[in-house]
């Protein structure tokens, strides 16, 4: 008979560092499960299941060299019931255990089915914290106590302060909180990009197993050349990033480019969002760089890379605590239409989405501006609802887990909560795609003309959705020209690109 603690570890919770482990090893088993459930609630990117699994296995070898018992069940084993709830059940009704813990999990859904479970089961029940966030989950409704707008600057400046990252004493480093207009460059022609840091396995196995339990997937894959880290070992090349990509990543961090899908991005929110890597020590790592090569690395760079962790991730996940369950049903502007079919396929004449939908597919990674201003734009200004924007972005990025894509998709791209996280919505036509790209040249559609054979549908569309929302946008002050421009149009011309938005609303599957 055993008196161990049974320790629930979810996939998205490998943290090497965490205290437990410094625990007397014969105390406790860690329990950790492959599940139907996880891979069954959304189409998930074929690449993204793989490396969750692959990582967690690896993670409960970690565990069983340090002497831990590890119960682990693949997707195959017959006992797994696929089910957190049921397992642990399973498991405490064959073995003694004197109580059972786990980690706060990152999802809404799972925290409310663990909470039930420790409620129905007769026994004690400890919770731990996952010892990886910078915040606590409700950080950010006490920093925005009374306020109706989250205004991520705020909360950014409160986080520097509190672990002195690029603080001089009190004040910010270089007398600015904020570098961002010095990182919105676009791509010069003779700019050296070096090739991504990329690791290879064999991971046919793994495949035939989802085949086996016919899991649905999306995506690509190249069973003999699986790309992704998935250790800490392999995560922890952060200095390939630093020494190879970070100097030219602030300047050109919003920059695409047809045969580029990684250019000079660190791709580490997989590693980061499993808990395989800390937040801290990887701004900690850039900081550092930063001091002893800043002659060479702008501050520009530095700052903009640590503000989408210490700042956008982690107010991200403030706000998902602070509005679930009810910010997964918000929709703003009522939109209802459906994802064209093309988004699982890539098959689409517009160069832009064609290129970003099948790197998408291809490496199930593509960085935050081709997210928000080719995929996210086009989905906005088509009324895509929601509910369909949010399962294909969940499903699939493998970086991709609610508390970061739902907050990132309905709020800062789809505007679906009105402004709580983004004080606009991110739209543009084919002008800013053109700045940034070099997507328009070849494409089917003309960049240049609103209406008309071949007319790029992003520019009647674009104009089409300030005209449908003026009631709810036009006294937005932050949306500039947009009405002021609308309303000086000709009638007729107005009239027009109303009409051909219109002609590529009612077909967007040829499109």
């Amino acid at each position: 008979m055993e008196s161990k603690t049974l320790r629930l570890v979810l996939g998205d919770q490998l943290n090497t560092r965490h205290s437990w482990w410094k625990d007397d090893p014969t105390s406790f088993t860690v329990f950790m499960a492959e599940s139907l459930s996880e891979t069954g609630y959304v189409q998930h990117h074929i690449q993204k299941v793989v490396s969750f699994f692959l990582a967690m296995r690896h993670f409960a070898g970690w565990l069983e060299k340090k002497g831990i018992e590890v119960i682990y069940f693949k997707l195959d084993d017959k006992g797994n019931k696929h089910s957190f709830s049921e397992n642990i059940r399973l498991l405490l009704k064959e073995r003694y255990y004197k109580h059972w813990s786990y980690q706060l999990p990152d999802e809404y859904r799972l925290d409310q089915e663990l909470k039930e479970l420790a409620k129905e089961l007769d026994l004690p029940c400890a919770v731990a914290d996952t010892e990886h966030f910078l915040s606590e989950r409700e950080d950010l409704t006490k920093h925005f106590k009374g306020k109706k707008t989250f205004v991520m600057e705020s909360f950014y400046r409160m986080m520097r302060k509190k672990y002195g990252i690029l603080m001089d004493g009190g004040e910010p480093i270089r007398g600015n909180w904020n570098f961002d207009k010095e990182n919105r460059k676009s791509l010069p022609k003779d700019v050296k990009i070096p090739k991504p840091k990329i690791f290879s396995r064999k991971v046919q196995d793994i495949i035939d197993l989802l085949e086996k339990k016919d899991v649905k997937t999306m995506g690509r894959i190249d069973p003999d050349k699986f790309i992704w880290p998935v250790t800490r070992k392999e995560s922890l090349e952060i200095d390939f990033f630093v020494d190879e990509l970070l100097e030219n990543f602030g300047r050109y961090q919003d920059a695409m480019q047809k045969d580029q899908w990684s250019l000079y991005h660190a791709r580490l929110s997989f590693a980061m969002n499993c808990k395989i890597l800390s937040p801290l020590e990887v701004i900690r790592k850039v900081e550092e760089t930063w001091r002893s090569r800043n002659s060479v690395v702008p501050i520009a760079t530095v700052e903009g890379f640590i503000r989408q962790i210490l700042g956008w991730r982690e107010y991200m996940r403030g706000v998902y605590w602070a509005k679930m369950p009810e910010y997964a049903k918000l929709n703003f502007f009522d939109h209802r239409q459906k994802l064209p079919s093309w988004f699982w396929t890539g098959d689409t004449k517009m160069m832009c989405l064609n290129q970003k939908i099948n790197q998408s597919l291809d490496y199930a990674y593509a960085h935050h501006i081709q997210r928000l201003m080719v995929t996210g734009n086009f989905a906005l200004l088509a009324g895509i609802d929601p509910d369909e924007v949010d399962a294909w972005y969940l499903g699939v990025y493998i970086d991709a887990i609610e508390w970061v894509e739902i907050t990132n998709t309905r709020g800062m791209s789809q505007y679906a909560d009105g402004g709580l996280v983004g004080t606009k919505p991110y739209v543009s036509s084919a002008n800013y795609i053109d700045k940034m790209s070099d997507y328009c040249a070849g494409c089917h559609y003309d960049k240049k003309k609103k209406v008309g054979e071949k007319s790029c549908p992003f520019n009647s569309l674009y104009w089409d959705f300030y005209d449908r929302h003026s009631g709810k946008l036009e006294d937005n002050p932050r949306i500039g020209f947009a009405y002021p421009t609308l309303n000086r149009m000709k009638g007729e011309d107005r009239a027009a690109i109303i009409e051909q938005a219109g002609k590529y609303l009612d077909d967007l599957e040829t499109l």
